[in-house]
């Protein structure tokens, strides 16, 4: 049997002017029948089957079946194809629902309603950018051998492709401004337009229906001379160049793993750097449609806008503030107070009569709770029966090792485990956490913790007694004796 491969390099051997021999032998075939290939100038063209080769095994019911796609046009093949198998007066096996498959395709192309049309657009150098949020779980990065699950915020130019990328945790409207500047920054310039999709960071719900841009969104904006602009809710398309970046990115980004051979980074920061020099790779083809770009776009403005939001709220008498719909906890001398709230992308800064109190990492999600013990352990140390069930309880065992350290203690004192923990966390608060994590540590390892009061015993030991010590003054008249005696 001669394949279609065959008899087209026996044509392209021939058109180069090789004897019909050797270009026989060279495609596999005899001299007989290459010659006949030659003559008919390569494969006869068979002329298109209009028969079918098998029964129609929907024949009898597609009248039935074209009535329910006009009447519903969005119904699936497989749905219609389950239906049509709960009759009792046909037969279907699994194998035919690929034939009602193509079936229904073909009559949705000659008899179907109309499709939408996506049109393509032609960009002009410098008039927009596109920017959005995408999810990097899929390249399971690790840092330090932990799993760093984590966004991108992405910004593109469409004209030139030209991009940049910074990491974030949240879709909020710190991470959306910190990204944006950095953008902006890195390119020395901005463009006409700053195109996003719905994100809540950049838009509300009106009340009459549809979304607007948020104020604090369109101040930014307006502070580097860029118009606003969002594609239609649902149309995520029409942000189409920055959504078809993220995937082209996520690919390279993986690409560059595997020839790395791990995913393992030290640091946030090595990563950091890895991710810029993959950016900076896809980048390097773009210079020349970049330059036009950054010639049409306008300048920066003198000064950065600050990236983060500023809020006040009240401590509550539970020695906690909630922002962002989560709950993190204050020194509780701040009880009663309105204080301060300056909401970063990655952090919390709590300020009080025009001091920072406190720093903490900011939570992602909502419904969370950040508590450091040492806020609220000197309340606790004299109700330390509130310990059982309180709400935040999980979050005062600062390590693994300080967890363990309460079961190694409810194991043997029961009850009185509570007591002996809460004495234990006192500890490192008035001390150092690391001295008593150091100290828990050694005696879960030897079996010696009994009670909080070895903890105390390694970590504060007791101060011996200085023996007093009496000495006698001395009488300096002797060395007036010795003076006078001296020859002058």
């Amino acid at each position: 049997m001669i394949l279609a491969g065959q008899v087209r390099d026996l044509m392209k051997d021939l058109g180069k002017g090789r004897p019909l021999y050797v270009a026989a032998a060279r495609s596999g075939m005899t001299e007989k029948t290459a010659r006949k290939f030659r003559e008919l100038g390569g494969l006869p063209v068979r002329a298109p089957r209009t028969y079918r080769t098998r029964e129609d095994p929907f024949e009898a019911v597609w009248p039935e079946v074209e009535k329910l796609l006009e009447c519903s046009p969005g119904l699936e093949a497989l749905t219609i194809f389950e239906a049509l198998r709960q009759r009792e007066d046909v037969t279907f096996s699994d194998g035919q629902l690929r034939t009602l498959q193509r079936r229904i395709r073909r009559w949705r192309a000659s008899r179907g309603p109309e499709k939408e049309v996506m049109f393509a657009q032609e960009h002009r150098p410098g008039e927009a950018g596109q920017s959005d949020f995408t999810d990097m779980t899929a390249v399971a990065v690790t840092i330090g051998g932990e799993r760093f699950d984590h966004l991108l915020y992405h910004f593109v130019l469409p004209y030139s492709n030209w991009e940049a990328a910074s990491i974030c945790f949240t879709e909020s409207f710190e991470s959306l401004v910190s990204g944006f500047q950095g953008a902006v920054w890195e390119m020395g310039r901005v463009p006409k337009k700053h195109r996003t999709d719905n994100l809540s960071a950049a838009t509300h719900e009106l009340r009459e229906g549809g979304r607007s841009f948020n104020e604090r969104y369109t101040a930014v904006l307006k502070h580097y001379g860029v118009e606003a602009d969002r594609n239609t809710p649902g149309r995520g398309h029409e942000n189409g160049d920055v959504e078809q970046g993220h995937h082209r990115l996520k690919r390279a980004t993986e690409q560059a793993l595997l020839l790395r051979g791990r995913r393992d980074f030290e640091s946030r920061t090595e990563y950091e750097v890895f991710l810029r020099k993959v950016i900076a790779g896809r980048n390097r083809g773009r210079w020349e449609k970049y330059a036009e770009e950054l010639a049409r776009m306008g300048p920066l403005p003198l000064a950065r806008l600050s990236e983060h939001r500023t809020v006040r709220v009240g401590v509550s008498v539970f020695s906690t503030i909630r922002v962002g719909h989560n709950a993190y906890s204050v020194p509780s001398r701040l009880i009663g107070e309105r204080v301060e709230v300056r909401l970063h992308s990655e952090k919390v800064e709590v300020h009080f009569a025009g001091e920072r109190v406190c720093e903490m990492e900011r939570l992602r999600g909502a419904g969370n709770a950040r508590i450091d013990y040492r806020h609220v352990i000197f309340s606790l140390i004299r109700k330390p029966g509130a310990f059982a069930r309180y709400r935040y309880r999980e979050a005062l065992f600062p390590t693994v090792t300080f967890r363990c350290a309460y079961d190694a203690l409810a194991e043997k004192l029961g009850e009185r485990a509570d007591m002996a923990y809460v004495r234990i966390l006192h500890l490192a608060a008035t001390t150092t956490e690391v001295g008593v994590e150091e100290a828990l540590a050694t005696l879960l390892e030897r079996g010696e913790l009994m009670g909080w009061e070895d903890v105390r015993n390694r970590v504060r030991p007791d101060i011996p007694s200085v023996p007093s010590c009496q000495i006698p003054l001395v009488d300096l008249h002797a060395y007036d004796l010795c003076l006078e005696g001296s020859p002058s």
